[in-house]
């Protein structure tokens, strides 16, 4: 059975993206799974962190089922529902409003790069590969997938990528900003853990503004009068309060998301 498997330990939510015989290819089931489970963690105030990663070490998720594209994506109705489906789970992930890191191993393509690219973090492995070799198989990716990776690395790599089809090493892709950072294959595990450790540590109010935020200035429109007035939102906040007296304390602060 093809899944997306949720744990949670603590403050940290894991989504594990499992179809480890087919390098983890996500199917339509597991779209509407991946989305599913993003809402209910989006509501879960006692989730800081939401890491994502493939079954295995072999791949993150290399891409769609291709299989069931004969039966599921044949006539332009089924196109648009099916990709409908994967941009509802895009946009899910992207909308959360915790932190999100993508643990990175092995093949990270087509489906798996769109999901990585709307993670705010990326952490890989040296060993992992990138792209969206989709040229050689005759179809485009959907505008509605395609706009993640575009506000994450801009039109010249999106270009390269999906143009040439080629696939990326890790350090490649690192040095055309689709990853965050790129560790040695036995640290991947550790370092994105630690990373969810750190964001979990912080205010998590605080981690939701700065998502807020950053997606707001990203549209390029200067801010009103009002919007600068809500960034001071924290002012009312136990856990401004709380952070100021555990520094002035010199204690570790204990938010409570409030």
């Amino acid at each position: 059975m093809t899944t997306i498997d949720l744990l949670v330990q603590g403050e940290i939510a894991t989504l594990t993206l499992n179809n480890p015989e087919k390098l983890n290819a996500i199917n339509l089931s597991m779209w509407q799974q991946l989305a599913d489970n993003m809402a209910k963690l989006s509501g879960d105030h006692g989730i800081r962190c939401v890491i994502i990663r493939g079954a295995g070490s072999d791949a993150f998720a290399a891409g769609g089922d291709l299989e069931e594209f004969v039966t599921a994506r044949a006539t332009l109705d089924q196109a648009l529902h099916y990709h409908g489906q994967v941009a509802a789970a895009l946009n899910a992930i992207a909308d959360c409003p915790h932190p999100t890191v993508a643990l990175i191993r092995g093949a990270c393509i087509g489906g798996g790069l769109e999901i990585a690219g709307v993670c705010d973090l990326r952490i890989a492995g040296e060993s992992a590969k990138f792209g969206a070799p989709i040229n050689k198989l005759g179809f485009s990716m959907y505008p509605g997938e395609m706009e993640g990776l575009l506000r994450l690395a801009g039109p010249a790599v999106i270009k390269e990528i999906l143009l040439e089809g080629r696939i990326l090493n890790a350090r490649e892709a690192y040095e055309k900003g689709l990853l965050t950072r790129v560790v040695k294959d036995e640290q991947v595990d550790d370092e994105a853990y630690a990373s969810a450790r750190r964001i979990s540590s912080g205010a998590p109010l605080v981690a939701g503004w700065h998502k807020q935020w950053i997606r707001r200035l990203l549209n390029g429109q200067p801010l009103s009068d009002e919007e600068k007035a809500a960034s001071f939102a924290f002012l009312e906040t136990e856990d401004y309060k709380e952070g100021l007296a555990a520094f002035l304390a010199k204690r570790k602060p204990v938010f409570k998301a409030r």
